[in-house]
C-alpha cells in the first residue's frame, strides 16, 4: 500500500510539473484559458448614467489576455526597488482592494502621506481622474506612479521595464494580450490599467434586491426592515415621492456604481489641513476637496477618508450626522439654504440602519475571485 501511495504521489507530481520550456507554468498559477475579465454586468449597471461613468478609453478596453497580464504585473514584487513590494501590498484583494493600515507602508519602511484608497468600482469614476488628489489624469497615467514613487516603490520606468524584460514569463504574456512580445512603458500601462478596470463589484445583497424591484428607492424583498430603513435614508426618500431630501448621501454617490462624478469637500475640517485637488491646479476653489471612491466593497476598506482618521463605518456616519464642518469649500449637497452644514442629527436607530444599508454594497465573492488573486508560486 505505501509503495503504490508513493508511485502515486510521483505520478501527482509528474502531472504538476510545467511542460518543459513553459516559462509561465514554472512562475505562475494560470489557467490554461484566461479567465473571463469582462462577464456580464446585471441590467441596472446599463442604465445612462452607470455607462456614461465608464472611464474606459477605447484607445484600451479590457481585454481577458490583457487583465491577465495586469493581474501579474500588480502582484509582480520587482516592480520595487528591493523586489518586496507590489501594488498588491497596499491593496489587498480581502480589503476591498484597500489597506488596513492607516497609512500604508512602502518598501522600505517608509509611510504614504494618504491612506490607500480602495480599487472596487474604479472604472465607474465618471471624471477618469485619480488619487486622493485627482493629479493622475486617467487610470493609465496612474498605474505606473506609486512604482516610481520615492516611499512606496521606488524604481525607476527604465529599471522596471529592464527587469520585466529579464523575466522568462513576460515575453509569452504580452505576446498574449498585445500580439507581440515587445515590453514597453504604454504596454504595461495599459495592461494595469485593465486589471484594476476589471475589479468590479456587482454580485451584492443590493444588486439582488435591485434586479426584483423597479428602482433602488423601492424596498428590496431581501432586506431586513433595518436594511430597507438605512436605504430609504441613503437615497434620501421623502414622503410621496419628491426629490430627495437635502444632505442625502445619494447626492454625492449615485448612480449603481455608488460613486461621485467628480471631487467633494465632506466639511471633515473647517480649515484646509491638505490642499487635495487644489492643490495640484491652484484652484482655490478646490482646495480641500478629494476624489470620491465607490462605496461598493466599504466593509473590510476601514479606515475611512483620504487620512483614514475613521477607523470604522459609525465614526463615518457619526460625522455625517452632526460633525460635517463649514469648510469654504465645502461641498454644496452638504450646505442648507442658511449656508450652514446640514446636520440631519441621526437617532442611534438611523445610523445603524444606515449602516446596515452599507454593508449590503458588499460584493463578497471579489475577496475569493481567482482573477483577481495572487497567480505567484511563491
Amino acid at each position: 500500500m505505501n509503495k503504490l501511495i508513493a508511485l502515486g504521489i510521483a505520478a501527482a507530481a509528474v502531472a504538476c510539473r510545467p511542460e518543459p520550456g513553459d516559462p509561465i507554468a514554472a512562475y505562475l498559477r494560470l489557467p490554461d484559458q484566461p479567465y473571463a475579465y469582462t462577464p456580464d454586468l446585471p441590467a441596472h449597471f446599463a442604465q445612462p448614467n452607470v455607462l456614461a461613468a465608464d472611464n474606459t478609453p477605447m484607445t484600451n478596453p479590457v481585454t481577458d489576455d490583457g487583465a491577465t497580464l495586469g493581474r501579474v504585473l500588480f502582484y509582480e514584487r520587482a516592480l520595487s526597488a528591493n523586489r518586496t513590494t507590489s501594488c498588491a501590498s497596499c491593496h489587498h484583494q480581502d480589503r476591498g482592494f484597500g489597506d488596513s493600515a492607516r497609512f500604508s507602508r512602502g518598501f522600505a519602511g517608509g509611510r504614504t502621506g494618504r491612506h490607500s484608497m480602495g480599487l472596487t468600482n474604479a472604472r465607474f469614476y465618471a471624471n477618469g481622474s485619480f488619487f486622493w488628489d485627482e493629479r493622475a489624469a486617467s487610470l493609465e497615467d496612474q498605474v505606473l506612479m506609486p512604482v516610481q514613487d520615492p516611499t512606496e516603490m521606488g524604481l525607476s520606468i527604465d529599471s522596471l521595464l529592464a527587469r520585466i524584460q529579464a523575466l522568462p514569463y513576460y515575453a509569452p504574456l504580452f505576446e498574449r494580450a498585445f500580439g507581440s512580445t515587445e515590453i514597453t512603458e504604454l504596454r504595461v500601462r495599459q495592461a494595469l490599467a485593465q486589471f484594476v478596470r476589471s475589479l468590479m463589484s456587482y454580485r451584492s445583497r443590493y444588486d439582488d434586491g435591485r434586479a426584483q424591484v423597479a428602482g433602488p428607492v423601492v424596498a428590496f424583498p431581501n432586506f431586513t426592515a433595518q436594511e430597507n430603513q438605512g436605504k430609504a435614508l441613503f437615497f434620501g426618500v421623502t414622503p410621496g415621492g419628491g426629490p430627495p431630501a437635502p444632505g442625502a448621501c445619494v447626492s454625492c454617490h449615485g448612480t449603481e456604481a455608488f460613486a461621485a462624478p467628480g471631487p467633494r469637500s465632506n466639511g471633515l475640517d473647517a480649515t484646509t489641513t491638505d490642499a487635495g485637488v487644489g492643490g495640484i491646479n491652484g484652484n482655490a476653489a478646490q482646495l480641500g476637496l478629494f476624489k470620491v471612491p465607490s462605496l461598493r466593497n466599504l466593509s473590510d476598506r476601514g479606515p475611512y477618508m483620504h487620512d483614514g482618521r475613521f477607523a470604522t463605518l459609525e465614526q463615518v456616519i457619526d460625522h455625517y450626522s452632526t460633525g460635517v464642518k463649514n469648510h469654504p469649500n465645502l461641498s454644496p449637497q452638504l450646505r442648507g439654504p442658511n449656508g450652514q452644514p446640514i446636520q440631519p442629527n441621526f437617532t442611534a436607530a438611523q445610523k445603524a440602519a444606515l449602516v446596515a444599508f452599507l454593508r449590503t454594497l458588499d460584493d463578497p465573492a471579489i475577496a475569493v475571485d481567482d482573477r483577481f488573486s495572487d497567480p505567484f508560486i511563491r
